[in-house]
């Protein structure tokens, strides 16, 4: 297993990731993943593990941007010019991880990961939004419960959830 931040040659892998963890009214376009790896790919964690070929593969990865906005809007997942790389927060956009390597922790390890450099570099804290089915899962790392979110992202109910340090 390898942490890493993600590279540009990282695409297709992780455009590939995110529509089977997401549906299609939900997941990140190819386009809208290599505008935010042109912008920002060190706010890009990456678990890989290695194969039986020997070939690294990558299994789950977590992104986002900085901003000083402290609300993640939906205009953030789509324009990666927003991002600020002095910026108070921290958003997570998503936490992916293929089903066949689920229930391993790569996931909080990834989550653990963002937050420490999140700490590191000074922000006020990490913002993400959620289903109502993964209030509880956020929760384990810290952050809280702030209501209904404003995005209306995939058509779907967002719950905001905030790690405050």
């Amino acid at each position: 297993m390898n942490i890493r931040k993600a590279k540009i040659e990282d695409l297709d892998e992780i455009t590939a990731i995110e529509a089977t963890c997401f549906p299609a009214s939900e997941a990140a376009t190819r386009e809208s993943f290599e505008g935010r790896l042109l912008i920002y790919p060190n706010y890009f964690w990456i678990l890989e593990e290695e194969g039986k070929d020997g070939n690294k593969k990558i299994v789950s990865f977590v992104n986002g941007m900085a901003t000083d906005s402290p609300n993640l809007s939906d205009e953030m997942y789509e324009n990666p010019y927003l991002h600020n790389p002095e910026g108070k927060w921290q958003m997570i956009f998503g936490v992916n991880t293929l089903p066949a390597y689920r229930k391993r922790g790569y996931a909080g390890k990834l989550i653990n990961e963002l937050i420490e450099d999140a700490r590191a570099g000074k922000r006020k804290g990490v913002v993400l939004t959620c289903k109502d089915t993964l209030v509880l899962y956020y929760s384990k790392f810290g952050f809280k419960n702030e209501g209904v979110s404003e995005s209306t992202h995939g058509g779907v109910v967002w719950y905001e959830m905030r790690l405050i340090f």
